[in-house]
């Protein structure tokens, strides 16, 4: 919705090239420019599924860090904690999907380990042996197996996207120009290993500037990302959001979303329970009180309204 009242008003609603999502869309026009058929497009992170619990107060051993050293360097552990219990990662896939129409996982990023060369095997739907619900996906590759040990050729800083041949000549110039292949030859990965953050956004500045161009914006409603209690929570509590220690933030699809009444990780702070949620269980929009004159929930409620009667 922001992204339409920008475009009517002549600004230019981007990404900021350098942040892993900006990267991963480029990776995505460049496939689809040049006819190939986008198998699945999103990043690497350091990940195990015990860090969906973590909060605050144990992330930075998590990070092979004292809390003495992070204060030191600044570091706020809020912020580095939604990087790890999978918040962030959900939220740069949710928009991913929203600038490209590829899809989510219905339910919640997979974090498979997955090195650079294992890519094109591993970023394939299920019914053809790789981690995918379906073709087309976003999904985030961890650096880490799960017993803890690092992935070979790791893409922990990295973006990458995998593409389908959509003939025979093409998988034969991806054989013959050296790409990374699954054993088919039809299925390749091209990807980035490393995002380099503020240094790169002069490339947004100037596409903004000169060419009126965003460096990814959300096109449409397809993923969102929903609040998951981190342990069992009574009712009273308030929510503390992103990072917090009460819950994190699960991709899923907007229409699973609407459909469970989920309440959005990014209004998941500073209100109540009514109702007390278990651990692992998505809030909901009826266990919490809103202020339903809240700009921010108003907007988020218009988009429901809107996604709603263009599904009917």
């Amino acid at each position: 919705m922001l992204a339409r009242e920008a475009e009517a008003a002549g600004v230019v609603h981007s990404m900021a090239y350098g942040d892993q999502p900006a990267l991963i869309c480029e990776l995505v026009d460049w496939a689809r420019a040049c006819g190939f058929a986008v198998t699945a497009a999103g990043k690497g992170t350091k990940y195990l599924p015990a860090y969906h619990d973590s909060t605050p107060d144990t992330v930075w051993a998590h990070y092979g860090l004292d809390a003495e050293q992070a204060a030191a360097a600044g570091m706020n552990a809020r912020m580095f904690n939604s990087f790890l219990d999978g918040t962030k990662s959900a939220i740069e896939m949710a928009a991913v999907a929203n600038a490209t129409g590829l899809g989510a996982p219905e339910g919640g990023l997979v974090f498979p380990p997955c090195g650079r060369d294992d890519l094109p095997h591993a970023l394939r739907p299920r019914a053809l042996g790789g981690q995918l619900e379906g073709p087309g996906m976003v999904e985030v590759v961890s650096s880490l197996e799960r017993d803890g040990r690092p992935v070979y050729r790791d893409l922990r800083w990295g973006v990458y996207v995998t593409i389908e041949a959509p003939t025979n000549y093409a998988a034969a110039c991806f054989r013959q120009y050296g790409l990374t292949t699954d054993a088919t030859g039809r299925f390749a990965a091209m990807y980035k290993p490393f995002h380099l953050i503020g240094l790169e956004l002069n490339v947004s500045i100037l596409s903004a500037a000169l060419r009126g161009e965003a460096t990814g914006t959300p096109r449409s409603f397809t993923a969102d990302v929903v609040a998951v209690a981190k342990r069992d929570l009574t009712a009273g509590t308030e929510l503390d959001g992103e990072g917090g220690f009460t819950v994190w933030g699960r991709l899923t699809t907007a229409a699973r979303s609407l459909a469970d009444g989920a309440l959005p990780i990014g209004l998941a702070h500073g209100v109540r329970l009514t109702a007390p949620v278990t651990k692992g269980q998505v809030v909901r929009w009826s266990d919490v009180a809103i202020d339903e004159a809240d700009e921010a929930v108003s907007l988020r409620r218009a988009l429901e309204a809107q996604a709603r009667a263009a599904a009917s």
